[in-house]
């Protein structure tokens, strides 16, 4: 058991919480277990339906509604409930996960409590519009940029986010990344027997496993995954799900679509891929880059965003040009057609992630972040033993 550097009270004001999956909520996710086995008490606050109890910690649900083109997205609407719970628990600290409109009430109810608010950037709100054909981006940017500048502090997750927030004007910009669970994602997990399936049986080294893991969604370019079932070699796996997934199916016949996965299943999942690929332009961050690392395995991932930071191209993984139409499908040939290549980025990947544990990221999260500007102090946090 980790040391105790003082009870905290931490309400987590976030625009999506579980049964949604995606990096918001993940992030969430992590933040609240480590608080928990720490000894800080919590309290999440999320729009849509879902469990009103997350290991003990209370989940105030506020009202919400789908998007026009992804229903199973809840969007938060305006609910007095959020200044309610937030009154009621008295927190010392407000975290905002990627506020946007729960988090612009959030926001508002502990600037009227005096409690000091710490919002994480973690979604490009803009591009994601764009993505969906709403033409809002200025106006979504302007908002975005308005919450942060209202916070007393924000956190971005890569130099790329930092910049980008620094552009709207918002100042007290921190570099706070994200971990990932080494317990659950690493080589180990590799099962030949499914990787022979997805290969069709074909004799080792004959067909190249290139799989992507996440949202099936506009906003992460999965259409492009067309350009890398026609690398010559490739059996495409696609885990996830999501409003593309139809379109998907329809225009790759021959890939494999796994549907949602979670736990030693997802870590399998990637282990037993031989290449991982993330199209998308618009990551703050990219989670699932840092997974496949971890998993073990070679990644090409778009040279914009939040990959920029993950990936030392030519090192730790590639990174395509997204200025050129041809760069992404070029990037997996190389990789597809030489093993060394592959073993040596997926071994270099491995180990940039040694380290980067969720542990050591929400510790940092409470001394550097919560303690400060709660006016607390930050005590000395003992070694754990190895």
């Amino acid at each position: 058991m980790a040391e105790n550097v003082g009870s905290m009270r931490v309400a987590l004001v976030s625009e999506s919480f579980l049964p949604q999956v995606n990096g918001v909520t993940n992030t969430v996710r992590h933040v609240v277990d480590r608080l928990v086995e720490t000894g800080h008490d919590c309290l999440v606050v999320a729009p849509g339906c879902g469990p009103d109890d997350y290991r003990g910690v209370p989940v105030e649900r506020v009202r919400s509604a789908g998007l026009p083109r992804y229903r199973s997205f809840a969007l938060g609407l305006p609910d007095r409930r959020v200044a309610a719970a937030l009154a009621d628990f008295r927190p010392d600290v407000v975290h905002l996960a990627s506020p946007v409109a729960v988090g612009a009430l959030g926001l508002r109810a502990a600037r009227r409590l005096g409690v000091p608010t710490v919002a994480v950037y973690q979604t490009d709100v803009a591009g994601f519009a764009r993505q969906y054909g709403v033409p809002a981006g200025g106006l979504l940017d302007a908002w975005v940029g308005y919450l942060h500048r209202r916070a007393d502090r924000t956190l971005v997750p890569s130099d790329a986010s930092w910049r980008q927030l620094e552009r709207l004007g918002v100042g007290d910009l921190h570099l706070w990344r994200r971990g990932v669970d080494l317990d659950l994602f690493g080589p180990g997990h590799r099962d030949e027997t499914l990787h022979s399936t997805w290969t069709r049986g074909a004799l080792e080294g004959d067909r190249v496993v290139v799989g992507y893991v996440g949202r099936l969604a506009s906003e992460k370019s999965v259409r492009r995954l067309v350009e890398v079932s026609r690398v010559p070699g490739v059996e495409l796996v696609v885990v996830g799900d999501g409003p593309e997934r139809d379109w998907l199916e329809r225009h790759l016949p021959r890939a494999t679509f796994t549907g949602m996965l979670g736990g030693t299943d997802l870590a399998r999942a990637f282990a037993s891929l031989d290449l991982f690929v993330h199209p998308g332009e618009n990551e703050t961050f990219c989670q699932t880059v840092q997974e496949a690392q971890a998993s073990g395995v070679a990644v090409v991932a778009a040279g914009k965003g939040g990959p920029v930071d993950l990936v030392e191209d030519g090192r730790t993984g590639l990174l395509y040009d997204v200025e050129d139409p041809r760069s992404l499908r070029r990037a997996v040939a190389t990789v597809v057609g030489d093993p060394l290549l592959r073993r040596t980025l997926a071994r270099a990947g491995r180990e940039a992630v040694q380290g980067r544990t969720w542990d050591a990221l929400v510790d940092r999260l409470v001394d550097e972040h919560y303690l400060p500007l709660a006016g607390l102090p930050t005590a000395t946090r003992q070694p754990r033993a190895a």
